[in-house]
């Protein structure tokens, strides 16, 4: 899902052949499953396609497996959403590897499962702190005034004259790839849109 890196699936998206379907890995399509309901949700809103290209995330048919087809010029970039999935990917893989509970960390984005409870420092935006009880949960953080995030991803908060609600937002949710979403959608969207996607998604602001 690198959005430049020759032969990955991002970077053969934003260069297909309009209205030609293509294969992508069943991976890539579940984050973009997860986007489309994400964009529903926000009516738009939250939307990994950059404004260097016409098209939106309408624009990208999915299918009902791991296909799509492009019926616009998109640069979908799924920085702000993919961190978090493979977070949930290493704990299946832990599980089906026999562990039964911990936490992965993978700054900015974690997660803890199975029967543990871990006590978590949340930095906030004006530097202090608050401490939280993670058990079965996601917890991801999102500032758009840091200086470290990876150069190669653009998207969120790139797009010319999108003023944002928030500058900073932290969100718990079920499994990491939501609560990674819906901390973009927190610091784009009204109010309104943000509770009902957290609603929607059983997922909370802390």
């Amino acid at each position: 899902m690198h959005p430049h890196r020759r032969g990955s699936d991002l970077a053969r998206i934003n260069t297909a052949p309009l209205s030609t379907p293509i294969e992508i890995q069943p991976d890539t399509w579940r984050v973009l499953q997860l986007a489309r309901r994400l964009y529903h949700l926000t009516d738009g809103v939250f939307d990994p396609c950059l404004p260097s290209h016409p098209g939106r995330l309408r624009d990208v048919e999915l299918g009902s497996g791991p296909m799509l087809v492009c019926h616009a010029p998109v640069e979908i970039d799924l920085g702000g959403i993919a961190k978090g999935y493979a977070i949930d990917r290493a704990i299946e893989k832990l599980v089906e590897l026999g562990c039964s509970a911990g936490m992965v960390n993978a700054g900015g984005d974690l997660r803890v499962f199975g029967a543990r409870e871990e006590a978590v420092l949340l930095r906030r935006a004006d530097a202090s702190f608050h401490q939280l009880a993670l058990e079965s949960a996601a917890l991801a953080v999102s500032d758009i005034d840091a200086t470290e995030r990876p150069a190669e991803h653009q998207g969120y908060y790139s797009r010319k004259g999108r003023k944002a609600v928030r500058r900073f937002a932290a969100v718990i949710a079920k499994d990491a790839a939501t609560a990674d979403g819906l901390t973009k959608c927190a610091l784009f969207c009204s109010p309104e849109q943000t509770a009902q996607a957290l609603r929607e998604l059983d997922a909370r602001l802390v």
